[in-house]
């Protein structure tokens, strides 16, 4: 286990209305991680350094959903040994997303994108 990514879980109407005055607000990047079909981790204004790791379509970790006490978490944990300044990633893996956004991560598998 590498960390766990915390933040508010909150449904998914609520995260559209969050992602909308985010926007409004000026908020540059929101940190929402999908849990289920109907939950998310809105981790935007209280958060871990979890929100700070990087989309690898190369990734030396993976997340992970987990349930601890009948509540579900996400966990990142390694692939691989990771060494010291290397930075930590993951596929974000966006299945939902209408648009395809692109990726820029410079992997040699690269997809192009992260949906």
């Amino acid at each position: 286990m590498v960390i766990e990514y915390v933040g508010q879980n909150i449904r998914q109407v609520i995260a559209d209305m969050r992602e909308k005055r985010y926007e409004e607000e000026g908020i540059g990047s929101s940190y929402m991680f999908r849990v289920d079909h109907d939950t998310i981790i809105d981790a935007t204004k209280c958060g871990n350094f979890a929100r700070f790791i990087n989309h690898s379509c190369n990734p030396n970790c993976y997340a992970k959903v987990i349930t601890v006490e009948s509540q579900k978490k996400i966990v990142i944990y390694s692939r691989q040994p990771i060494n010291v300044n290397e930075e930590i990633t993951y596929d974000y893996k966006f299945p939902i997303e209408d648009e395809k956004i692109p990726c820029l991560c410079g992997a040699e598998n690269c997809r192009g994108t992260l949906n």
